[in-house]
């Protein structure tokens, strides 16, 4: 199968050193970094069709079968290493030849989310998204996706592709996402996009942006691990008396403030409390996993969602320190349900 990818995509092999029989040759692992202008019709636009620019890569053996992998809104198309040399992508200890999404065996399909500016719109939802990667299967030339692994807002894009399009899709992995937001977690990123408007309005947008990822890393972590990890007394820092877990929240705000535009992150906030799926119309095969000290996608929400799918789904639930964040800390026990599943199904 031949891909056409813009003048401005790169592309490249990964090679990987391991021994062999002279049989066998591993599949050849390639990656390609483009993007596609496609026609959707957003949500909340006012004209019925927008030309949108998707930015994707696509990484793996050539002709195997394709897993859509997306992440929170903060994740990008970069999920691993397109090529040698390449910087490392969010979720490089779980995607990868030899790792639990083996590009040995599969490729790997991820795209940059889409906000209202690019869609046109006032506001993004999750449906946008899901007809972007729809109508990007379509220019890519790929009629069925094998799996979609979604995390967080990932997980939500996810339930509305397979909502509008579920013959794209032979299965779903959610990871912490689901059907709509708790109300406790959308009262909290209501007060973080409040933070940002007001920084805009006073022109102190790179503070904003840093207090308003600091609130929200305080819900991403779980309570057990604030506990161990930031034990100590406080002590004075230009001025202010600071307490370790103040040193660790002030690091995060200001990488993510260097990282991230105002208006990207309250597109992408707003769009997941927007989110809104009936789970009686998923009739995709889906495996659910949740985290114990998840308190944004707690698992309560998670059972009502498997209770309601219009299909039998099973759930993994893992006892982790990492609340939210866990996907993104808990390879080494996500590695082997991430292979079952995309081995054996969901079931």
């Amino acid at each position: 199968m031949t891909f056409e990818c813009s003048s401005t995509a790169t592309s490249g092999t990964i090679g990987v050193d391991i021994p062999v029989c002279h049989s066998y040759s591993p599949p050849r692992v390639s990656g390609v970094t483009a993007s596609r202008k496609l026609l959707i019709c957003p949500k909340y636009a006012p004209s019925s069709a927008v030309e949108v620019e998707v930015a994707y890569q696509l990484v793996g053996a050539a002709g195997a079968p394709v897993v859509l992998v997306q992440g929170g809104i903060s994740a990008h198309r970069s999920v691993c290493a397109p090529y040698p040399d390449a910087a490392p992508g969010w979720w490089e200890p779980l995607v990868g030849i030899g790792k639990a999404v083996d590009l040995h065996h599969f490729r790997v399909l991820s795209i940059d989310w889409l906000d209202a500016e690019a869609c046109s719109a006032q506001s993004v939802s999750s449906e946008d998204q899901a007809d972007a990667l729809a109508g990007l299967l379509d220019a890519l030339f790929i009629d069925k996706v094998h799996t979609f692994i979604g995390a967080s807002y990932g997980a939500m894009v996810a339930l509305a592709l397979a909502s509008r399009h579920p013959q794209r899709l032979e299965r779903l992995v959610l990871i912490a996402g689901a059907h709509q937001p708790h109300p406790l977690a959308s009262a909290q990123r209501a007060i973080q996009r409040d933070i940002v408007r007001l920084g805009l309005a006073s022109g102190r947008v790179d503070q904003a942006m840093s207090l308003a990822r600091q609130l929200a890393m305080t819900t991403y972590r779980g309570t057990g691990e604030m506990a161990q990890r930031f034990q100590g007394e406080a002590e004075q820092i230009d001025g202010c008396w600071r307490r370790p877990v103040e040193v660790w929240l002030q690091r995060h705000g200001e990488r993510f403030a260097q990282s991230f535009t105002a208006q990207h992150f309250l597109a992408l906030s707003e769009s997941i409390d927007l989110h809104s799926i009936e789970p009686e119309t998923i009739r995709v095969p889906t495996r659910l996993i949740g985290f114990s000290s998840d308190r944004l996608v707690p698992l309560a929400d998670l059972f009502q969602l498997q209770q309601r799918l219009g299909v039998t789904a099973s759930m993994d639930v893992l006892d982790s320190p990492y609340g939210h964040d866990a996907f993104l800390k808990e390879y080494d026990r996500l590695t082997p349900i991430l292979r079952d599943a995309l081995d054996h199904g969901t079931h």
